[in-house]
């Protein structure tokens, strides 16, 4: 494994070159299938890409039940308290919108009001690692917001699917389990099967053929955002921990071969440090496969002229999680405006937020920082709008409306407005 080391222009042209976005040309015709076929496509598929047959997909209550019960308690607990965390997050944003009413004039009455959403599908990866906390970053915002009904679907095993993941489920609040995975996952939610409830938003990460599936039925169903691989920039000055450093890359890069771990600093001593501290630690770790790939073949070090170039870079990659360890964290920390999640300091690990703090894992990724936020409470409500016009309203904003329509040449839009106005003489 060798992490290449760049200046601040080679950074640049590399991140000109991401691709952002999966092909969707694998999954269109597994798409299409479960749209036609139903239940049958979804278990067509799941016996090629899985090798498991079934009949059934969905988890009985009782295995879920069962599963609170038998796993390890201090994991239970440490679960319970991520929910807590997660769910207390998710209050406080919500708090932030209201429903309310404001007189725009006198007589002209707008309003809003929250609506959650009916029923929500929540992917829980499987893979190379079960992930039940991306369950609980799905879930618990769902319902914290009050959507009606949430499903989990969460790739099946030969072994039958992961207590932990079973649990997580139970104490997210989900309604219904179903162990199906992959893009036909995400079409049986999209368009519904005779098992599977079609759902109004899919949310939770994937591999690409998860996200291209819902990129592909995005409209059908609304979706959060494309995943891409996982990023870190770590940004460094020389008063930051080489060790920990070294650490926050190798977290990153473990998660897949994929993974883009980044460390931008303005200090050429500080980047051979790290470098140092990688080759040390990385062979004694188990996943140190993955973690020599993503750093070798996706990592970089880029050494700066001065922390201005620094923020530049940070700010122009837009990493879904950026670390800051600099000497003036107060003074950086505002100047960084396109990041997922922003860890400040050097104690803020940044799988703290994957598991346990409260903040949300699922982030924007590839540079679409730069136009959206991460999966939050908000996501699972509809901001909805009502109008209620009285006579001294319609005086008021009619006869603008009636002139910007006939601007326009929308001539029935200007005759339904002059038929009210001419109705009311005082207009």
């Amino acid at each position: 494994m060798m992490i290449r080391q760049m200046d601040f222009n080679g950074f640049m042209e590399q991140l000109a070159s991401r691709n952002r976005l999966p092909d969707t040309a694998d999954v269109t015709p597994i798409v299409e299938a479960v749209k036609d076929r139903g239940d049958d496509a979804v278990r067509d598929y799941t016996r090629e890409f899985d090798g498991i047959d079934l009949e059934t997909f969905q988890v009985p209550d009782t295995e879920l039940d069962r599963a609170l019960t038998t796993i390890n308690p201090g994991v239970r607990g440490a679960l319970e308290r991520a929910a807590a965390n997660i769910r207390s997050f998710a209050e406080a944003q919500l708090e932030q919108l209201k429903n309310f009413t404001v007189e725009t004039q006198p007589g002209v009455v707008c309003g809003q009001r929250l609506a959650p959403l009916n029923r929500v599908a929540v992917y829980a990866p499987g893979g190379r690692y079960p992930l039940p906390s991306s369950l609980l970053m799905g879930a618990v915002p769902a319902r914290t917001a009050g959507v009606s009904e949430i499903i989990v679907c969460t790739p099946p095993a030969k072994d039958g699917p992961d207590p932990v993941l079973l649990a997580a489920a139970r104490i997210a609040g989900a309604d219904r389990v179903f162990t199906i995975g992959g893009a036909q996952a995400i079409a049986a939610c999209a368009f519904g099967t005779d098992q599977v409830p079609r759902c109004d938003k899919i949310v939770g990460p994937g591999n690409r053929f998860v996200t291209a599936a819902k990129q592909l039925v995005y409209g059908t169903v609304g979706i959060d955002l494309p995943a891409g691989p996982s990023e870190l920039l770590v940004l460094a000055d020389e008063t930051a921990v080489p060790e920990r450093i070294a650490l926050e890359l190798m977290a990153q890069a473990e998660h897949d071969p994929d993974a883009v771990p980044v460390l931008v600093t303005t200090s050429g001593t500080l980047a051979e440090r790290v470098r140092a501290e990688l080759a040390a630690r990385i062979p004694a770790i188990p996943t140190k496969d993955v973690i020599r790939r993503a750093l070798g073949e996706n990592g970089a070090i880029v050494v700066t002229e001065d922390l201005e170039q620094a923020i530049n870079a940070a700010n122009e990659m837009g990493p879904e999680h950026l670390s800051l360890m600099v000497a003036a964290t107060e003074a950086v920390a505002p100047r960084l405006t396109t990041f997922g999640t922003l860890f400040i300091g050097d104690l803020s690990a940044v799988a703290l937020g994957d598991y346990a703090a409260g903040v949300n894992h699922v982030l924007p990724t590839s540079g679409t920082a730069r136009f959206t936020g991460g999966l939050s409470a908000v996501d699972f409500v509809r901001l909805q709008t009502t109008l209620s016009v009285n006579t001294e309203g319609l005086k008021q904003v009619g006869w603008a409306a009636v002139l910007l329509a006939d601007s326009e040449g929308l001539a029935a839009h200007a005759e339904c407005l002059r038929n009210r106005l001419h109705g009311h003489p005082k207009c």
